[in-house]
């Protein structure tokens, strides 16, 4: 292994309770990063939904693998050689970092409410490039990047209006700083 460059920041290794029960996997698998934002008001709420047990079969729930919070802190809840769920059909070959961010809480299926105005912190994507930029040094196969709503395009009945329909995930969201990501890692974005 290549001596890997060190960190810009300190991550905080804080691993769900289930973690051991999420799939293992080669990190010469991982050739996608998945952009998410949280969509909850803070870290503290994201780590509660993390730790829920959706999937009473395996024991195990949705998460992202990496949090960055906005004040640039990064916390990462799963290791990188296990297959979080954060992305169907995704999850086998890539890596979830969630962004803190309100998104469209707590109206998310709401048709009155889809826009996401919270702006992510200079901290935040400073924070980002720096783990994408460690990532590709630790991950030899790792050469895409998408965000959610790239992915999982499907929609659904808002809650207010079932006649009408909205996007199940849009994060990372209009505002995220794709140009800034992009110019900094050279990562392809993967748009299926």
């Amino acid at each position: 292994m290549p001596d890997l460059p060190p960190p810009a920041v300190d991550v905080l290794y804080d691993p769900l309770p289930y973690e051991s029960r999420l799939d293992a996997r080669p990190l010469s698998q991982v050739d996608l990063v998945v952009i998410h934002c949280t969509e909850v008001p803070d870290l503290a709420r994201s780590r509660r939904f993390g730790e829920e047990v959706l999937y009473p079969a395996s024991g195990t729930g949705n998460s992202g693998h990496y949090y960055v919070d906005r004040d640039g802190s990064l916390h990462q809840y799963v290791s990188a050689d296990r297959a979080a769920n954060h992305t169907r059909g995704y999850n086998p070959r890539s890596v979830g970092i969630e962004l803190v961010n309100t998104g469209r809480y707590p109206n998310w299926l709401d048709s009155r409410h889809q826009a996401m105005l919270e702006p992510y912190t200079d901290a935040q994507i400073a924070s980002l490039i720096a783990l994408l930029q460690r990532l590709r040094a630790e991950l030899p196969g790792l050469r895409f990047i998408a965000g959610h709503e790239d992915l999982d395009t499907t929609t659904v009945e808002a809650t207010d209006d079932p006649s009408v329909q909205v996007h199940r995930k849009r994060d990372p969201g209009p505002l995220f700083p794709w140009r800034q990501v992009l110019d900094a890692v050279p990562l392809q974005r993967l748009q299926p």
